[in-house]
């Protein structure tokens, strides 16, 4: 029963990483690029959703909301200003232009908001249930985020697969020439896929403060760096791999930490990647791609 309550903590775990890595494979499947500021979008949203809920006592769905919307602003502002002028750069600049994004998020978060943590307040409510006579028992935290983050990956998957921007983002993902060709605003599709990962950075900073609830400007450095290779692992630019990626990398990390050994679970995850890029390079559910010269 033990093992059920370390598993169930880990896909809770994992779905948080799940939401995250959505956002890194959207930007990178569609602007082949790598947005290492992340991780930072997710400490915004956390900033504000505590300022919003836990200090003023904003309802939580209201919080969360305006959070979305901040970080959706942040992200397109990210986008127009750091990464769009350096859509024709060499891979390196915009992996280090990103990693300076970075940083300069978490020192503005310093100066705004100091470095002393802060203490989050759940934003769920619900008690959670107890099964198996007492046995199990699963926080209401752990049952939201699980739901929260299937129900954003489907809805995610049928906007991809379904609607109008969706198929334009396929089609930009695909050739980004063609497209412009055939009339899409290739601008307009990368700015929508900043926006919406930065949305889901949002909601996946509410859930993550809710289950450890200490808030620091440096808060989403290592689940973003976690996403990011949830992603790879699942196979990057895909969306059901980042998903699947996510769920594998919470449980493989929970049950690092409670059979192994806590300070070794962050090696082990790194390490179970490793052997996952030998035999299978392009993750889990990534595609081969093959570049005519």
């Amino acid at each position: 029963m033990q093992f059920l309550s370390y598993l169930v903590r880990g896909i809770s775990l994992g779905s948080v990483y799940a939401l995250i890595a959505l956002g890194y494979t959207m930007v990178y499947g569609i602007a082949k690029m790598l947005n290492f500021a992340h991780g930072d979008v997710i400490m915004v949203g956390g900033y504000m959703v505590f300022f919003t809920f836990c200090k003023n006592q904003v309802p939580p769905v209201l919080a969360v909301l305006f959070a979305m919307c901040v970080c959706t602003l942040l992200g397109i502002t990210i986008e127009k200003i750091a990464y769009k002028p350096l859509r024709g750069a060499p891979k390196l600049a915009v992996l280090i232009t990103a990693i300076g994004v970075s940083y300069f998020l978490q020192n503005s978060a310093m100066l705004l908001w100091k470095s002393d943590p802060k203490s989050f307040t759940s934003i769920v409510s619900f008690d959670g249930v107890t099964l198996f006579d007492g046995n199990l028992q699963i926080s209401g935290e752990t049952i939201v985020t699980i739901l929260v983050s299937v129900v954003i990956m489907i809805a995610l998957m049928l906007f991809v697969k379904k609607t109008k921007p969706g198929r334009a983002m396929q089609a930009v993902s695909e050739d980004r020439g063609a497209a412009l060709l055939m009339g899409i605003n290739v601008n307009g599709v990368i700015s929508m896929t900043f926006a919406i990962g930065s949305a889901l950075a949002a909601i996946a900073g509410a859930l993550l403060l809710s289950s450890y609830p200490t808030l620091t400007p440096t808060t989403g450095a290592m689940p973003g760096i976690k996403a990011f290779v949830a992603a790879v692992f699942g196979g990057i630019g895909s969306l059901p791999g980042a998903f699947i990626g996510g769920i594998l990398l919470g449980v493989i990390e929970n049950l690092s930490k409670a059979y192994i050994s806590t300070q070794l679970a962050d090696a082990i995850v790194f390490l179970v990647l490793i052997i996952v890029l030998l035999v299978k390079p392009t993750g889990l559910l990534g595609k081969k791609t093959t570049v005519k010269v």
